[in-house]
């Protein structure tokens, strides 16, 4: 009869397995996403079961490309789908998490757990190919290599798949940061304030912050310390016409709205009506009432043309790549990108949106891509494009808003943060002055 510690190991293998293959095998749903809803159907897991098994995914697919190096010479057959994301488990417990071969062994493992742990105790990392060591598929390490250099895409790689800090923008229609800080470390949860953004705090620890009063009053909302700068960009005032125009799920857009001191108009558009659904609840909590959002069929829809030469502000947080992100969302990855259809919609929809902006208005053009096909080289054809529109320094922008930034700013007057220099996602933006 097999022990509860056994068993327990054997269990723990299976869940993060199961939880790993449904996320390799998804095309469009975020990991986060697919985690929750396996959480959800299987409610006997306890909560270190949980964070077990959240912990281990994450980190298979951080490091997806050293450990099937490491595992290729030791399978049996080329393996894909579940018995695929098997052998993922077991070498990262092997590696990372402190697994020894009858560990291994006792929780069931169909292989040779010796030969497995010999191969990942002996492979040093100058053994493997580049894009193993630094844990990128093929295509993005050579790009970051030609972009940025190898030392530094090694050091921008390393950054990128270590975990994220958390990041809380405080809202300052309801409280200011000094105030938050002090309520959350009364409720157990202490912060730091963050390095750059002054409407920032930080911490390392993940928790249940979305169950504390503070949260429930409104008093704050999750934000990369990166994704604060975009709406800083903007220098968005009270009383403005200003609009969020890819608003996801309203993040910045409630930024925006506390910039604007809950006067003026702000309008949030997206083509998905669900994420636009999500901000209601997220705009009542934080007693944003500024904000009028609409769902568009896409950056051509005729409900756009009311708006053309009104707007103080736009502010366009471009579909992208994601590649900034993957400290948060590293199975973005590991998928199919097809980086000419993101790039013609890029560019489409800068184009359409500029009709929005007003003379003597603000265009915002933003990604959290590494990529210069999304960044430098969609603006620079923009502007080429439009005489009518001129750069206004990242570096003046931010300075007016109080932040301190170095080597953050690109040679066209771009915001061009990276998170092994940063801590923060990597983000471009470019702000632009319609003449």
């Amino acid at each position: 009869m097999k022990t509860p510690e056994v068993r327990h190991g054997r269990s723990r293998l299976n869940q993060a397995t199961e939880m790993l293959a449904a996320i390799l095998a998804e095309t469009r749903s975020p990991a986060d996403h697919l985690i929750d809803q396996y959480f959800r159907n299987h409610r006997q897991m306890g909560s270190k079961d949980r964070a077990f098994a959240a912990e281990t995914v994450y980190g298979c697919l951080r490091r997806k490309g050293e450990l099937e190096f490491l595992m290729s010479p030791c399978l049996p057959v080329n393996l894909k789908g579940e018995k695929h994301a098997y052998w993922l488990v077991a070498t990262y417990l092997l590696k990372y998490s402190g697994w020894s071969a009858r560990a291994l062994a006792e929780a069931g493992f169909e292989g040779d757990a010796d030969a497995l742990v010999m191969r990942v105790r002996s492979t040093k990392a100058e053994d493997m190919l580049f894009s193993a060591q630094i844990n990128m598929p093929d295509w993005l390490a050579e790009k970051l290599v030609r972009q940025f250099g190898e030392t530094e895409a090694v050091a921008l790689s390393e950054a990128l798949n270590r975990p994220a800090q958390v990041g809380i923008r405080v809202n300052t229609l309801r409280t200011e940061r000094d105030s938050l800080a002090k309520r959350l470390a009364e409720e157990g949860n202490p912060c730091e304030p963050m390095k750059y953004s002054p409407l920032g705090l930080q911490r390392d620890k993940r928790g249940p912050l979305f169950n504390t009063q503070a949260f429930q009053e409104g008093l704050f909302e999750l934000q990369d310390e990166g994704s604060q700068f975009l709406g800083l960009m903007t220098e968005a005032k009270p009383k403005e016409k200003v609009i969020d125009f890819c608003a996801g799920a309203g993040g910045k857009t409630l930024e925006l709205a506390a910039l604007m001191g809950n006067t003026g108009v702000l309008y949030a558009c997206d083509i998905s009506t669900k994420r636009l659904e999500r901000l209601k609840p997220r705009l009542a909590r934080a007693g944003a009432y500024n904000v009028q959002s609409f769902a568009i069929r896409d950056e051509h829809d005729s409900a756009l043309r009311k708006l053309e030469g009104q707007m103080d502000a736009v502010l366009v947080d471009a579909p992208c790549s994601g590649t900034g992100t993957l400290r948060r969302n590293p199975d973005i990855k590991w998928r199919s990108i097809d980086l000419d259809v993101l790039t013609k919609t890029q560019a489409s929809i800068l184009e359409a949106v500029a009709k929005l902006v007003r003379p003597d208005g603000r265009l915002v053009y933003a990604t959290c891509s590494l990529l210069e096909e999304e960044n430098g080289a969609i603006t620079g054809a923009f502007l080429a494009a439009h005489p009518e529109f001129e750069v206004i320094s990242a570096s003046g922008i931010l300075a007016r808003q109080g932040v301190k930034l170095t080597d953050a700013y690109g040679e066209d007057g771009s915001l061009r943060l990276l998170t092994h220099k940063h801590g923060t996602d990597s983000f471009y933006a470019l702000a632009m002055h319609r003449k």
